[in-house]
């Protein structure tokens, strides 16, 4: 499946790809596209690659023996002396960019490492074009602590891989405890199969070729077809073969070459996931065609694929301390109902609804005292009794765990399809009770990325070295196993037998004080219960006497006791949706307009900062501004073709200050009559909150002004860049783009990635990158394009040539740059939408809806 099924031993390539057989030993190579010279303590030429002399312009027999300085530049050996004494730990290798190594030869990229006693310098021609390594993993990496979740980490890792490197297709890929392995992530290009769930058996990459991943992380198969170049002499004069494992150009096992072959491959690069110490996994490239990233492509993947191995580390910790801590809490809630309720051990379906959200399993069986229950997919009766007496012999008094309980009872191997593997947790000594955990056999429907039936050339190392054989061992190698349980499971295992013991040994005691906790505890919830009722019921009885007295009929009555009602109820479903937390003034008002006004909304226009006011505030602010609201749509603005502005900011000494204000309606004058709703306005803020309210009735509308005293203000959040506060937020246009081919072109990595995200947010179908002309060329070429987004300038070009092409061809487009207004566009695309950077999908999305819109 990965790269690596071979490990140098001695100097010589081992081939342990077919492990149950005899190692091959192949002379040492190393791949064509370098050259590798390996030098004594006194800098004297001891080996040489078969190829140096297509690069130095010495044979190898010349260069044998031959001090260093008569081939390197004097300057060049300085740097190299230079570089050799930062080399730290056994594994360590310095690389050196565009080097001067030979007079007269354009500069190398070179790696030195030592091997043994010996100095290996390894070189290939650097190119003129190569990125800035840590700056564009600074920006990789920062992207990639976005993430939410581990599998959006994973999956956004494969991305970053394949944006860097360039390969078709990008795995990571996870070995599981058993050696086995899944690819858990992808990223590839449009138009080929996915690898996505397939499973491998451990055999793919034993334990030696694993061992030689955690010593060199970083492996490049630029070309499966070259023929490998050997190295000279193969033996040094005592007998011993050069030793390559930390080598980058070192060319690998022909079996291993063979696999790649069958599976198509051209080229394939790896880097191990290493964590805590261990290999967790590798991200596993492939090409279609010989692909070699520059050296500073490698470089920056290398280090990214360290940085990412110890994000995963610490994300992985993360998860395993708040896994662990809310199984704590399932401990203390399982010890806490045990104690109150001693006959709930003895119930397994109970059990094992608590003990399943911690610990998965499929069912669970319980033995306490000669009794025993069971639920879920379990063995039978009698089986399960004599899995007890096999667990009374082979365990001790801890947890005990198994993912192949035929292993050790043959005769479960008749009910694997219901308990393959378990875990026991036992809950006293001797005669022990369980509590038994069970998972049947890991059944998959895992598909194969391409045709099972296509002609395949099997090599002389036998059929298996093709995928689909390999997956056809690992079928066989899972069967009758359960999903293993987790080191973190066990863990949480632990702690439940260690609750479940202090809940037996002790239960008499907790129970008592538990009960009297419980007790307590209720005895609050209804004082608290008692007190919430009695003010509802009091506030309700005072909206029922002041309505009564304003009302001129019983249907008058009913429906403004009933507006009145809804008010408050909106105002306590706001303050209570967080858990009677402060709520936006703004959000009070916009939902109080909206309920009033539905379709007119648009005739109240509100201005000022995103202000948090307390749950009592808020509940007085929501009857003022329903009473408002109810008498402009009555007698003021809202009741003919006027409107209302509402106007709010906090001055000095934070108090909050709101101005309303109403114009265009028909003439005001000052009510005769005292009403409830004019009491509310004007003693509501003063009496409830000690504010200040001041009404004026203006012939050209009702004015009216409040203070809230600032230590009813719980926060001034900032406001959000870009929404307009006087208008209703813009609905979300997920469909603009739905079952769409998009094209974008963007020469930025980063920001090619974040577009991607922003266009599948919107719907589309698919999305094709591409960073140049000719590779936008290209995909316009082979695929179908319904829309683009063009980046304007890609380096030292313009997009025009695409915009030309698309035009022809009648497709929509839109310019993206990061000029801003100072891009003046040729007088043809004068009518095409320019998005200026950076863009966020809202805007993306304004940007191509009237595009789309156009363009049908």
């Amino acid at each position: 499946m990965a790269d690596g099924a071979v490990q140098d031993d001695g100097g010589f390539a081992v081939d342990i790809t077919n492990c149950d057989k005899e190692p091959i030993h192949v002379p040492g190579s190393i791949q064509p596209f370098g050259f590798l010279i390996a030098l004594t303590a006194d800098w004297l030429v001891s080996r040489v690659s078969a190829n140096s002399g297509e690069f130095i312009g010495l044979s190898p027999q010349d260069m044998l023996g031959r001090p260093v300085s008569d081939i390197f530049r004097a300057d060049a050996i300085h740097t190299l002396r230079n570089r050799i004494t930062l080399l730290r730990g056994a594994h360590a290798v310095e690389r050196i960019f565009s080097l001067p190594l030979i007079d007269g030869c354009a500069p190398f990229d070179v790696a030195v490492h030592f091997s043994g006693s010996l100095v290996v310098v390894e070189a290939e021609p650097a190119r003129a074009d190569e990125m800035e390594a840590t700056g564009m993993v600074r920006s990789m990496v920062a992207r990639l602590s976005q993430m939410d979740g581990m599998t959006a980490f994973l999956r956004d890792g494969a991305r970053q891989v394949r944006a860097l490197t360039g390969f078709d297709r990008v795995m990571v890929y996870r070995f599981a405890d058993g050696g086995d392995g899944e690819v858990v992530a992808e990223a590839l290009r449009p138009g080929i199969d996915s690898f996505f769930g397939l499973h491998y058996p451990a055999s793919d990459i034993p334990q030696q070729a694993r061992a030689l991943y955690l010593r060199n992380i970083f492996r490049v198969i630029a070309d499966v077809q070259a023929k490998p170049v050997p190295i000279v002499p193969v033996l040094d004069p005592s007998g011993a073969a050069l030793d390559m494992s930390l080598s980058l150009l070192r060319s690998v096992s022909p079996i291993h070459i063979e696999y790649l072959g069958n599976m198509g491959v051209g080229a394939s690069l790896s880097i191990s996931i290493v964590v805590g110490g261990k290999l967790w996994g590798l991200f596993a490239c492939h090409h279609y065609g010989p692909r070699l990233p520059s050296f500073a492509q490698r470089s920056a993947a290398e280090l990214f694929g360290q940085i990412f191995s110890m994000m995963l580390e610490s994300r992985e910790r993360a998860e395993t301390a708040e896994y662990e801590g809310k199984a704590r809490q399932v401990a203390d809630r399982l010890m806490s109902a045990v104690a109150q309720d001693h006959d709930l051990l003895s119930n397994a379906r109970w059990l094992g609804d608590v003990i399943f959200d911690t610990i998965p399993a499929e069912g669970v069986g319980v033995y306490i005292d000669g009794q025993m229950t069971l639920s879920g997919l379990t063995p039978d009766e009698t089986s399960f009794a004599a899995l007890v007496k096999l667990l009374n012999r082979a365990a001790a008094s801890t947890v005990y765990t198994t993912d192949n309980l035929a292993s050790i009872m043959p005769e479960a191997a008749a009910f694997a399809d219901r308990a393959a593997g378990l875990l026991a947790i036992p809950l006293s000594r001797r005669p022990r009770d369980y509590v038994v955990l069970f998972r049947p056999e890991q059944l998959r429907s895992v598909r194969w990325a391409g045709s099972q039936e296509k002609h395949v050339e099997y090599g002389p190392n036998g059929p298996r070295l093709t995928p689909r054989k390999s997956f056809e061992e690992w079928s066989q190698l899972v069967k009758g196993t359960a999903v293993p349980f987790t080191a973190a499971e066990l863990r949480v295992a632990e702690a439940l037998r260690t609750a479940l013991l202090e809940v037996v040994l002790r239960l008499s005691d907790s129970a008592n004080e538990e009960r009297h906790r419980a007790h307590e505890k209720q005895e609050l919830l209804i004082a608290e219960l008692n007190h919430r009722v009695r003010n509802i019921l009091s506030v309700i009885r005072g909206l029922l006497s002041q309505t009564r007295g304003s009302a001129g009929s019983v249907e008058e009555f009913i429906a403004t006791l009933e507006s009145r009602v809804h008010a408050l109820a909106r105002a306590h479903d706001q303050i209570t949706a967080d858990r009677w937390s402060p709520a936006s003034l703004y959000d009070l008002i916009e939902v109080e307009a909206g309920a009033y006004l539905g379709e007119r909304r648009d005739r109240v226009k509100l201005t000022g900062p995103n202000v948090l006011l307390t749950p009592s505030a808020f509940t007085a602010m929501a009857l003022v501004i329903h009473e408002l609201l109810t008498n402009a749509a009555k007698y003021g603005a809202l009741s003919d073709s006027g409107v209302v502005s509402i106007d709010w900011h906090v001055d000095e000494d934070g108090s909050l200050l709101v101005h309303w204000v109403e114009n265009g309606g028909p003439a005001v004058v000052a009510p005769t009559r005292r009403g409830f709703g004019s009491t509310v306005i004007e003693r509501s803020i003063p009496y409830d909150l000690n504010g200040k309210a001041e009404l004026s009735y203006r012939l050209a509308g009702l004015e009216a002004h409040f203070c809230i005293p600032s230590t009813h203000v719980a926060s001034v959040l900032p406001s959000i860049p870009g929404v307009d506060r006087g208008k209703a937020p813009p609905a979300a246009m997920p469909e603009l783009l739905q079952g769409r081919h998009v094209l974008l072109v963007e020469d930025n990595m980063i920001i090619a990635m974040d577009g991607e995200d922003a266009l599948r947010d919107l719907g589309a179908e698919t999305i094709i990158t591409a960073a140049s002309i000719g590779r936008a060329r290209e995909a316009i070429a082979l695929h179908r394009i319904d829309f683009a987004v063009l980046d304007f300038n890609l380096g030292n070009e313009t997009s025009l040539p695409i915009a030309d092409l698309l035009r022809e061809r009648g497709v929509s487009f839109l310019f993206a740059t990061g000029y801003g207004d100072g891009l003046e566009l040729p007088d043809r695309y004068k009518d095409v939408t320019l998005l200026k950077k950076p863009y966020s999908g809202m805007t993306l999305a304004q940007a191509i809806a009237p595009v789309i819109g156009e363009g049908g």
